[in-house]
């Protein structure tokens, strides 16, 4: 049986292979060939993508990723299909169910919504199930760096604190979309917020969420 984490890998392949090299994404700066470029090395060069947290091995990252993203395109978009090389941890299943399903759904909503004529995706109650879980385990991670109390609230009222502090907003929202919204890509989250006014302003415009 698929994985979400397959799922999700293969569907953002098509849509980088769709799209082209030089399409718009949700990542700053980034084209679809520099969103290629950086799913491939996280998987392959475990010596460089540490640097996305560690800033002394940032140089290192920074040169691994113009290598990659000078590769052929249609090359990255097969490693991406083909998977992690072989002895790599991303082989194991638990191990890429956890580190690579939330990776992908956030990185082919990059793809997906960056587009003008973008619809939300149908997603399962199960998957949405999963999806929380996710979130519920690394919501303070997401939000320890906003400047107001968070709240995280899916529509059956359960709830997720990602930020203790006052005021307090509250985002709600199916799983999926709050993911996208903790991620950082809150222009392009289908969720309502609800708090202080000038809270929810400067939470719109920080750029303190997500890793």
């Amino acid at each position: 049986m698929s994985t979400y984490a397959k799922r999700e890998r293969l569907l953002l392949a098509d849509l980088l292979e769709t799209a082209g090299p030089d399409a718009p994404t949700l990542c700053d700066g980034w084209r679809t060939r520099d969103l290629a470029a950086h799913v491939v090395v996280r998987e392959r060069r475990l010596d460089a993508a540490g640097g996305a947290l560690i800033k002394p091995l940032a140089p290192h990252l920074g040169k691994v990723m113009e290598e990659y993203a000078a590769k052929p395109y249609e090359e990255l978009i097969q490693l991406i299909r083909t998977g992690p090389p072989r002895f790599s941890p991303f082989q194991l299943k638990q191990i890429d169910e956890a580190a690579n399903t939330v990776e992908f759904y956030v990185h082919t909503e990059d793809v997906r919504r960056a587009q003008p004529d973008w619809t939300p995706r149908e997603l399962d109650s199960v998957f949405q199930d999963a999806l929380w879980s996710r979130l519920e385990r690394t919501a303070r991670l997401l939000g320890r760096g906003v400047p107001t109390g968070l709240v995280l609230r899916r529509p059956n009222g359960q709830t997720a604190v990602a930020h203790r502090g006052t005021p307090v907003v509250t985002v709600t929202g199916e799983p999926s979309e709050l993911l996208l919204f903790a991620f950082g890509r809150q222009s392009a989250a289908r969720v309502e917020v609800d708090g202080d006014k000038e809270a929810i302003e400067k939470l719109a415009e920080t750029k303190q969420l997500g890793i």
